[in-house]
């Protein structure tokens, strides 16, 4: 049985614990308003993003004359490359881990559309597991979560696109976790490359007078629509990581608060238990002296 100092050394070490997880929980939930506030303005931009570029692709895809832009167009299933994208720190959850339950679910369930899948990584989480598991690792975006910035969502999306118009690549997919609210994220594998655009409705997809070219508006948006979706990729893990780390957080400080009243208990009933074998040592004495 554990001394009196004993328990209350460790009541004091789950408090510190307490403070500590407590503390976590408040920086994630000031650090999950403002990134989900980013994609709250991110979305509109995205949506009308998409439509357009879904009416135009859909115009040029009609005219049997019209060459199709290089990044519309399907290529035979070779080679897919996976953006696997993961945080950089843990104490998130099952964050992470989930993440890498899907790409492994992708894996297995596109292991005989494709000859090879490559793999490339997002945050030190995704890049640790891989490496621990043998598994090569094409290229490895390092600090990306800190200071995310649109500059670094294009720089990524550049590299992507230059690599599948070099015939490097065949498809190229995101793995993310969606953010839906603070206590849910939904792991989605997005086809980035080559880029399907939304349907249109039949009389949304009217043609109009392009200046300078049609050809020349897909040119300027097919790249921004690849940076677009990579940038709102990274908005969406960044939010529900901190969701995540929140409620991981929360939990952690309610099992504390749990352990203390535990640890409390037993630190009384041990307190009780040693006086009262005190006041019988005391008046077993005093019968011997008489």
């Amino acid at each position: 049985m554990p001394s009196l100092r004993d328990i209350r050394t460790r009541i004091t070490s789950v408090k510190s614990t307490r403070q500590i997880t407590k503390a976590m929980k408040m920086v994630a939930a000031a650090k999950l308003r403002r990134a989900q506030d980013a994609v709250l303005k991110t979305r509109p931009y995205a949506i009308l993003l998409d439509k357009a570029l879904g009416r135009v692709a859909a115009r040029a895809a009609a005219e049997e004359s019209a060459t199709l832009h290089p990044l519309l167009a399907a290529r035979q299933a070779r080679l897919a490359e996976v953006v696997v994208i993961t945080s950089d720190r843990g104490l998130a959850g099952g964050f992470n881990s989930n993440i890498i339950r899907r790409v492994q679910r992708f894996i297995t369930e596109s292991g005989d559309t494709w000859e090879r899948i490559e793999l490339s990584t997002i945050g030190r989480k995704a890049k640790d597991f891989l490496r621990a598991r043998k598994l090569a690792v094409r290229k490895d975006w390092v600090g990306v979560h800190q200071g995310l910035t649109y500059a670094k969502a294009e720089g990524i999306a550049q590299e992507l696109v230059k690599r599948y118009l070099a015939g490097e690549v065949d498809s190229v997919f995101l793995c993310y976790n969606e953010f839906k609210s603070a206590i849910a994220q939904v792991q989605v594998v997005v086809q980035l490359l080559p880029i399907q655009p939304p349907a249109v409705e039949a009389e949304a997809a009217i043609d109009f007078i392009y200046e300078p070219s049609r050809e020349a508006l897909l040119a300027e948006l097919l790249p921004r629509h690849v940076a677009m979706q990579v940038w709102r990729a990274l908005l969406e893990s960044a939010a529900s990581e901190h969701g995540a780390r929140m409620s991981a957080m929360e939990s952690a400080t309610k099992n504390a608060e749990e352990m203390i009243a535990a640890l409390t208990l037993q630190y009384n009933r041990a307190r009780q238990a040693y006086v009262t074998k005190e006041l019988m040592e005391i008046v077993g004495g005093a019968e011997a002296l008489k």
